[in-house]
């Protein structure tokens, strides 16, 4: 799913009191923060500034592939364009399959989510899908009048329909205090009388009332740091948004817009539907990814992608909601099909409708040579307890060899290294890596900070490409391998809250490496790898 990367979180209590007690938040002052170096720049990067300066100049590089399974990649970024994958073997626009390889027209990728009616931009969650599917087999039954071999499912159902229930009635809390609070910013500014007031402006404002008192507490602690701009369409907006979107369609049973791409959503092994349009209706998130990755390095725009020397190959399979299972295998397969030698995966989800699809895939890709890099997930969740679908380990037994999971940790070394909202584990999360106030390509060639394991993951692909365009000969999982073994170890603990506490763990308990990504000290692994 398309998380949102909210700072703050709607808490109990009346509208006015949450905004009494909302946090003030802080934005990363070192623009390019994730490639820089601890100890040069006293800033917890991964050292790809370094590197370049002081490993690979004059060094040789080829290009690599990397896929971003996503929710759409704005192909005509100013800083994007130019890495953009391109099928050579298709000739645009005519409407032919003129590669033979099932997808018509698929020039810079392809969308799983769309027909020649359009495209797919909101979507239930997984959660949803699965009571809707057993609504009509379990909605009218009790415990007694269930055959016993179907007890099971049953139950099943019963638990997943009471967790829906809970995750809706939250939701809709969510819906209208942030409602009541857009509004109150809303009616303030109205009455401030410009669009984009300043810190002074907020400052010189008569409040009437205590809901505008605390409009105003809050504006002029946020604009010490940022703009009212950047506040709002990073803070206020989306927070509105994710709620309205899981109210309206993430978790309404009724929802429900497959019919769209006109595939049979239930059978898992259909392969060749969709368009090729890798954009899709929104492609912030994908973009993001993309330019993490890649943003082209020398051209003085916008921002420096990890990778100097990488293709970027648009793969849409993730709308605003959860992704199908269907959707992820078919994205995997073609990404291998068509030469990525990276794919990288910011998408997750707590519920999988057919795991063993996506098994067959990704065992397809590591029997290809192909490296997968996953996000852990936004949730604060130990992943030892809580389940983050796609995940490396099979259906039956066994887990794949090529595969990295990602958490997010933010620029400085002390106990708040770890996100906050970034899920861990101690076998289940690999490494971290900076996802905190990362800068990045958005459409409409702008760029965005955004926050959560979802820019960590690409930080990790743009590194595995990294190390693949520098030494080819590097099968993938000696990359993984270089990758774990040449992290950053954390020596410290770190804070983490739960629902009921806040408790401190060593970092080294939070993923199997205990550490943070470095590209420094992997290449200078890869060098020596092979001897």
């Amino acid at each position: 799913m398309n998380k949102n990367n909210l700072n703050f979180f709607c808490g109990r209590g009346l509208c006015v009191a949450f905004l009494a007690a909302m946090p003030f938040v802080s934005f990363a002052q070192k623009p390019n923060w994730q490639n820089l170096d601890l100890k040069a720049d006293s800033t917890f990067g991964i050292s790809t500034e370094k590197a370049y300066n002081e490993l690979l100049k004059g060094k040789k590089s080829v290009p690599v592939i990397v896929a971003v399974l996503d929710g759409g990649v704005d192909i005509e970024h100013e800083d994007l364009k130019p890495v953009v994958w391109l099928n050579k073997k298709e000739k645009p626009g005519n409407g032919k399959d003129d590669d033979k390889n099932g997808y018509i027209d698929d020039v810079h990728g392809w969308n799983f989510l769309g027909s020649s009616k359009g495209s797919i931009n909101y979507e239930t969650l997984e959660l949803t899908r699965l009571v809707r599917r057993d609504n009509a087999r379990f909605a009218n039954s009790d415990a007694t009048s269930v055959k016993a071999d179907d007890l099971p499912a049953f139950e099943a159902y019963q638990k997943n329909k009471a967790a829906l229930e809970q995750e809706l009635a939250e939701a809709k809390v969510g819906y209208e205090r942030f409602s009541g609070i857009k509004n109150a910013i809303d009616a303030v500014v109205k009455k401030i009388g410009k669009e984009k007031p300043t810190r002074e402006d907020f400052q010189a404002f008569k409040p009437a009332d205590d809901m505008e008192t605390n409009i105003q507490r809050i504006m002029v602690g946020q604009l010490k740091n940022t703009s009212f701009d950047e506040f709002y369409t990073s803070q206020i907006e989306p927070a509105y948004d994710h709620y309205k979107n899981q109210v309206e369609y993430n978790l309404n049973v009724d929802f429900d817009p497959r019919g769209i791409v006109g595939d049979d959503p239930n059978n898992s092994k259909e392969r060749f539907y969709g368009n090729n349009d890798v954009a899709g209706p929104d492609a912030k998130h994908g973009s993001h990814v993309a330019g993490i990755i890649g943003a082209v390095r020398t051209n003085d725009l916008g921002i420096q992608g990890v990778a100097n020397n990488v293709v970027i190959m648009g793969v849409r399979n993730t709308p605003n909601g959860d992704e199908r299972d269907k959707d992820v295998a078919n994205g995997i397969r073609y990404a291998v099909d068509n030469g990525a030698k990276v794919i990288n995966m910011s998408f997750g989800k707590s519920y999988s409708w057919d795991k063993a699809i996506v098994d067959e895939a990704v065992k397809y890709a590591v029997s290809k040579d192909v490296l997968l890099i996953h996000a852990a997930g936004n949730d604060n969740k130990d992943l030892e307890v809580e389940s983050n679908f796609p995940d490396p380990e099979y259906v039956g037994g066994g887990k794949a060899a090529t595969w990295i999971t990602v958490g997010a940790s933010a620029w400085t070394n002390d106990g708040k290294i770890k996100a906050n909202f970034s899920n861990y584990g101690k076998t289940k999360v690999d490494v971290f890596a900076p996802g905190v106030d990362i800068n990045s390509t958005v459409p409409g060639s702008k760029y965005e900070k955004l926050s959560g394991t979802s820019m960590a993951a690409p930080v990790v692909a743009g590194l595995a490409a990294l190390i693949r365009s520098y030494y080819p000969k590097l099968k993938a999982v000696e990359v993984k391998d270089i990758i774990l073994k040449s992290v950053v170890k954390v020596n410290q603990s770190v804070e983490i809250k739960t629902e009921t506490d806040t408790k401190t763990v060593p970092f080294s308990d939070l993923c199997v490496t205990g550490g943070i990504v470095n590209a420094y000290d992997a290449l200078k692994l890869a060098a020596e790898y092979k001897k």
